[in-house]
Formats: C-alpha cells, sequence, structure tokens
C-alpha cells in the first residue's frame, strides 16, 4: 500500500469531518435563537434583536462552559482510564516473558517516535484482541492491551497493534477525541437545561392559566421543547460526525502503523486474527462504550452509525487490497504462549526515528 497516499486520504476526511462538526454546533446555536424568537412572536411580542443576541451568546456560552467542564475530566491521564478499567500495570522490571515481550516491543517505538516510554497496562480479565492508548498528551499516555492480544499474538502482530496505538498518540487523536466528546456533552447538556425548562414551564402553565396569564408561560414551554428537540438531534448528528471521524482516524492509524514498521504483514495479521477469533476484539468485564474511540478494535458486538471502527475486512483490504474475506482462517486460544524473542535494535525491527520525527511533523 501507499501509506503516504492513506495517511493524506483520512486527514483530508478528518477535517472536513472536523468543519462539519464545527458548523453543527454552530447550526445548534442558531437554532436555539430562532426558537426563541418564535416564541416571542408567539407571544406577540417583536423580537428585540438585543435578545436574540444575548440567547447566542447564552447558548455558546453554555456549550463551551459544558464542554471545559468534561473535557478536564476526561484529560487526568491515561494511566487512570487504564486503571478504571481493570488493567494491571507492567513493571519496568517485570519477568513474566509475555509481559517482558510487551515491554520490550513499546519501549523499542517510543525510542524510535522520540516520545517517552507511556506506561503499560494489560486487562487481566479480557479475552479478546485488544488494545488502546489514552491520555491528553504524549506526557501522560499509557497503552493497555487485553490478556487475549497477549497470548495470541506473534511479536510482529504485537509490533503492529503497538504501533498502532503510537500513532494515534503522535497524531493527537486522543486530544482529539477528547475535545469532541466535550462538545458532545455540551450539547447534551442544551438538551438537559430543555426538559428543566419544560418541567417549570408546565407548573408555570397551571399557575399563570388560573391568573389568565398563560401566554408566557407557554412561550417558556415552547422554548423548552425546542431546546430539547434541537439537543437530541444536535447529540445525534455529532455522535455520528464523531463516529466518521473516529473510523478515518482508524485508517490513519493503520497506515502510520504500516510507516512505523515498514511492513503490512504485522498489523495486518493481527487484524485477520481478530476476524477468525471468536472472541473477537470485545471487552466483556470492562465497559466498552466507555472507551470505544480508543480501541484498536470495535469493543462490542453492536455496529451502527455510531460504529466507531470501520469494519476488519476494509481494514486489512487497505493494507492489502487483494485480500477477502474467504481467506480467513479460525484462530484458537493457543495451548501454548508465542514464542518470545529477545529485544531487537530499532532499526533491525523496522523502525526509524527519522519517520517518526517527520510523522510528527507532518500532522496537522
Amino acid at each position: 500500500m501507499n501509506f503516504f497516499d492513506a495517511q493524506e486520504r483520512a486527514r483530508r476526511s478528518t477535517r472536513w469531518l472536523i468543519v462539519a462538526y464545527a458548523l453543527a454546533t454552530l447550526l445548534i446555536v442558531t437554532g436555539v435563537t430562532a426558537i426563541v424568537a418564535v416564541a416571542l412572536y408567539s407571544n406577540m411580542q417583536a423580537p428585540d434583536p438585543a435578545v436574540l443576541v444575548f440567547t447566542a451568546v447564552c447558548a455558546t456560552l453554555l456549550i463551551a462552559g459544558a464542554t471545559v467542564y468534561k473535557t478536564a475530566r476526561l484529560s487526568s491521564g491515561g494511566g487512570r482510564v487504564a486503571r478504571d478499567l481493570g488493567g494491571t500495570l507492567v513493571a519496568a522490571d517485570v519477568q513474566d516473558p509475555l509481559r517482558r515481550r510487551l515491554r520490550n516491543v513499546v519501549e523499542e517505538i517510543a525510542i524510535a517516535s522520540g516520545v517517552p516510554v507511556p506506561e503499560i497496562y494489560v486487562l487481566e480479565q479480557e479475552t479478546g484482541i485488544n488494545a488502546f492508548a489514552a491520555g491528553f498528551t504524549p506526557g501522560d499516555a499509557a497503552i493497555t492491551v487485553t490478556r487475549g492480544a497477549l497470548e495470541i499474538l506473534n511479536r510482529d502482530e504485537l509490533q503492529g497493534v503497538i504501533a498502532h496505538e503510537f500513532s494515534h498518540i503522535l497524531n493527537g487523536d486522543m486530544r482529539l477525541n477528547i475535545r469532541m466528546m466535550g462538545v458532545l456533552f455540551g450539547i447534551m447538556v442544551l438538551g438537559l437545561v430543555g426538559r428543566l425548562i419544560l418541567r417549570g414551564g408546565y407548573r408555570g402553565s397551571i399557575v399563570s392559566s388560573r391568573r389568565g396569564r398563560g401566554q408566557g408561560a407557554g412561550a417558556v414551554l415552547l422554548i423548552g421543547l425546542g431546546l430539547v428537540v434541537i439537543g437530541s438531534a444536535g447529540v445525534l448528528i455529532s455522535r455520528i460526525v464523531k463516529a466518521a471521524v473516529s473510523r478515518q482516524r482508524e485508517f490513519l492509524a493503520d497506515a502510520s502503523a504500516v510507516q512505523f514498521t515498514r511492513q503490512t504483514d504485522g498489523i495486518a495479521d493481527a487484524l485477520k486474527k481478530i476476524a477468525g477469533y471468536q472472541q473477537r476484539s470485545f471487552l466483556r468485564a470492562a465497559d466498552p462504550e466507555e472507551v470505544s474511540h480508543m480501541l484498536f478494535a470495535r469493543g462490542s458486538k453492536f455496529s451502527s452509525l455510531f460504529a466507531t471502527h470501520p469494519p476488519l475486512i476494509a481494514r486489512i483490504q487497505a493494507l492489502q487490497p487483494q485480500f477477502s474475506a474467504e481467506m480467513l482462517n479460525t484462530v484458537e486460544l493457543p495451548l501454548t504462549p508465542p514464542s518470545v524473542d529477545e529485544p531487537r535494535d530499532t532499526r533491525v525491527a523496522g523502525f526509524s526515528a527519522a519517520t517518526a520525527t517527520d510523522l510528527a511533523s507532518s500532522i496537522t
């Protein structure tokens, strides 16, 4: 594959989707302002431009404030995310052969890419083949893999998976996802405010109708209903766009992993094993929805418009166009662990510090 072309296509698609995300947020603010204007007209009042501007500013500040709050909550570091999901820290002096191999691979890629060695965790209860990178910056990142990935993948396949996760770190995908989740939360808060207004407005309408002043309460109810509708529609659209962005970043991470390792077989074979393995990449003990956008492959059986990962076959074919679904083999949990080799020099492993530096500098 031409991984430079693949990276550029993924970046271009991401830019358009982020523009769409921003436009959707702008339309939501405009919609809230329009709802207030309609409510004022329905109350036989001419909308005051100052009131409409004030409404737009309040809606923007509400979304922005909730976004900042949620972003701050999600930016606590990758280690916390891993521990919350039940991850076990892999110490620097670990003696277990499989975990020693994992640490060797992570350290190789960290050195080659010029970033600090992240904390490393293993989800001991998860037999599916999966991994994720979490954190807001390279300095607080953590890489977590499942026990299934350790026991089923060989070294080259594990290297491809880890390179994929490092590309998420270098491409700023963790930060992008956290910010988009923050905006999504801000839009959700808008809908929650609408529900609160509806509850208060309904009670107020009963009192006002008894006093013969029902028009004002009706306008409040209309505003509340409008916020609920706009907030719900905004959340739906934002989740669809966010999932589409995540799918494009997965293609970008796959292509970047090929650039890191200088070969497609490692990551492609890992994807093939997931496709042929009964447990796939599914998480059972952990909550897959909480980290769905971070995972190497989707963590639940359900696929929809909100799917954060492209189909496995599509990802494999992007790496190896000649591949077809009929070529998949059934994968069983090995009776003995895969062979564990000694740590290799990063140049022998196919990595280049210059390559990683070029990649980081080319990110937009």
